[in-house]
């Protein structure tokens, strides 16, 4: 019995330094996978920052996680 491949889920996701009206929705095997392909199409990086804060909420289940992505590293961390 063949059995269906497992849904990619559907995000939307903004980053804190812009208006959440700017979102995107994306679909992306996890969390952190959406905030990086957000992050990596992004055309409004602040000036000389470091960093971004984005916000990736899950469009089925409605859970929400925020994240710190560091931009020259790469490196990404929960975000309280």
């Amino acid at each position: 019995m063949l059995t269906a491949p497992p849904k990619t889920p559907t995000f939307r996701v903004h980053a804190r330094h812009v208006d959440a009206h700017h979102a995107r929705t994306l679909q992306a095997p996890t969390f952190e996978a959406a905030a990086v392909a957000y992050i990596e199409d992004l055309h409004e990086l602040p000036g000389d920052a470091e960093e971004i804060n984005v916000v990736v909420r899950d469009l089925e289940t409605g859970h929400e996680h925020s994240f710190r992505v560091y931009l020259e590293s790469g490196k990404i961390l929960p975000s309280l």
